[in-house]
């Protein structure tokens, strides 16, 4: 007799369980991991987007720059328009494109509506004020009742009351306080006319007092680290804690000794939920001589990519060499700091031709001073240099 058949559980019943276990893991679990996922994947593009490394391109139908000779926080010598400098059409239908990504323009009604009730500042030499200049035309775009400020301390700024918004900049061009001392002279020593001291640990009293004040800092030093600006008979002699240091510090020495206290001060005294940048060296386009030996910089189109190196790896010498020397030096203090880097030297290193070289706007500037070949014309490639900061902050507000 065969055995009896033995009768299985309809396996209908364990389906259903398993189908609704399974939804349910994918609904509670899966889905809002895979939202979280997508968010940080979005924010992680938007914000590792490398704008500092590309090319630039010349446009058919470039964009109309958002502002004109009119804008009244112009300075004289950088305004290109005004100023009728040859080829200024040419200079702003150079598209900067990023190598991997887009570089989105400002929208500035958009950026100040972000900014609401915070205050954004510059700190350093001319070429800070040079970005600052076309920060201030830009945004005046969104709020044409614009107003100069001259606030605790800044050299020049505006304040937009449409939306609450401070944007200044604060001249410190070794943000080391420095003085010139007219008198210290060593006896028999005819050809020192004075020092200029610096003290490496206290920062220049035109920013000392602000880093409550503003949400977004950028700072930067650099061109005022020459011998041009300090010559033997008056140099910089480094004080620290109040006393010489000996044995004497050579310039580039005392330019990393001041970094080292400057980053040091500006972590202790900046709050940490004020954006820091440090924007590296802006490069000059001197050809032919220095800008006190008849360099000039009558180009009509950018440098080619296989002539950076020409003019500015310091190992041939040129007269351009100090940008990336200077970025060396800032780089190495700036590690470990929470201080973002802002890399602009490499993009305007192209740019020989934005410069406002002899359409300086007055009629003997280019006799007494040289050509300009170091700021640069506005509106021009500091707009970029806008566009690209504005970006940045607007990642780093979304992304908190």
């Amino acid at each position: 007799m065969p055995p009896p058949k033995l009768k299985l559980p309809s396996p209908f019943p364990y389906l259903i369980i398993l189908s609704i276990l399974l939804f349910f893991l994918y609904s509670t679990l899966l889905l809002p991991r895979s939202s979280t996922s997508s968010s940080t994947t979005a924010a992680a593009t938007a914000t590792s987007c490398n704008f500092f490394q590309g090319q630039w391109v010349l446009q058919e139908k470039p964009s109309k720059p958002f502002y004109d000779a009119s804008c009244p926080f112009h300075r004289n010598a950088w305004n290109c328009l005004r100023n009728q400098r040859d080829n200024i059409d040419i200079i702003n239908s150079w598209q900067w494109v990023p190598k991997d990504c887009s570089l989105p323009r400002i929208r500035p009604e958009r950026f100040l509506r972000m900014m609401r009730n915070k205050n954004i500042g510059f700190v350093g030499d001319s070429l800070n004020e040079n970005f600052l200049v076309a920060f201030l035309c830009v945004l005046r775009v969104a709020d044409n009742t614009a107003k100069k400020w001259k606030k605790k301390g800044a050299w020049r700024g505006a304040y937009f009351p449409k939306f609450n918004v401070t944007v200044a900049y604060h001249r410190a061009v070794l943000l080391a306080k420095y003085e010139w001392q007219p008198t210290i002279s060593p006896p028999g020593n005819d050809e020192l006319k004075g020092i200029h001291r610096v003290d490496v640990d206290v920062p220049a009293d035109d920013w000392a007092t602000i880093t409550n004040f503003y949400d977004v800092l950028i700072f930067n030093t650099g061109h005022w680290w020459g011998y041009d600006k300090f010559p033997k008979e008056k140099p910089l002699v480094f004080y620290r804690s109040g006393q010489p240091i000996n044995p004497p510090l050579e310039l580039s020495d005392g330019l990393k000794v001041v970094l080292e206290h400057m980053v040091s001060y500006i972590e202790k005294a900046v709050p940490p939920k004020t954006l820091k940048f440090w924007r590296l060296q802006s490069p000059r386009h001197f050809y032919g001589g220095d800008w006190n030996q008849n360099g000039s910089c009558l180009f009509n189109e950018p440098l080619k990519e296989h002539e950076l190196d020409l003019w500015f790896d310091p190992s041939n010498n040129g007269v351009n060499k100090e940008a990336r020397q200077v970025n060396r030096v800032i780089v190495e203090t700036l590690q470990g700091s929470d201080i973002r880097i802002l890399d602009l030297t490499h993009m305007s290193e192209f740019r020989a031709d934005a410069h406002p070289a002899i359409w300086l706007g007055k009629k003997d500037a280019v006799a007494i001073w040289g050509q300009d070949c170091m700021h640069w014309c506005l509106p021009g490639l500091p707009d970029t240099w806008v566009d690209i900061l504005s970006e940045l902050i607007r990642n780093s507000l979304e992304t908190r």
